[in-house]
């Protein structure tokens, strides 16, 4: 008589979902942003020189800007080009203030304008960001010879091929 393997890993069908979802995630390459904390270790604050700040940066499309500011005295307004250079809060595009730990995902390659009202923007608190799209990643370094071409292909296909395989006989062989 032969038993079903049940558990905490692989109980019934939810552990086949649990297994496919792991390998296609293997098989995945994923980007993820970075986290770029504005004004570095000054946070955003008054007399504060963002615009020398900005200018060390490379920010990319996805990544985040990280706002850490008192929330009783200060906010951040997404606005455009005249009102940043004007410091004028009126008519601002997003307000992105939450709780003084506030996130801002750039989503597009060009230049994002943020400043504090309240007359604060007059006191240097304004940047400008400049977003750039990713680099493409570095160009691979070409095979040495067919040989050695055919063998990584073999290699990039196999892998994914074989850890498929070998789960599905796993799980087959768990359900009987």
């Amino acid at each position: 008589m032969l038993m079903q393997m049940q558990g905490p890993v692989m109980g019934g069908r939810g552990g086949w979902t649990v297994v496919i979802v792991m390998m296609m995630m293997m098989m995945m390459t994923c980007t993820v942003g970075s986290l770029v904390k504005v004004g570095g270790a000054n946070g955003w604050n008054q007399n504060v020189n963002y615009t020398q700040w900005s200018a060390h940066q490379h920010v990319y499309v996805g990544d985040w800007l990280y706002f850490v500011f008192d929330k009783r005295y200060y906010n951040v307004l997404e606005v455009n080009k005249t009102s940043y250079e004007k410091c004028n809060d009126k008519g601002f595009i997003t307000n992105i203030t939450r709780g003084g730990r506030d996130v801002y995902e750039v989503k597009e390659a060009r230049p994002y304008y943020f400043l504090s009202s309240g007359g604060y923007c007059y006191h240097g608190m304004r940047v400008c960001v400049m977003v750039q799209q990713l680099p493409p990643p570095p160009a691979s370094a070409p095979a040495q010879n067919a040989a050695s071409y055919h063998i990584l292909m073999a290699a990039n296909v196999f892998s994914p091929i074989f850890l498929l395989s070998m789960a599905l006989v796993w799980a087959t062989s768990c359900s009987l």
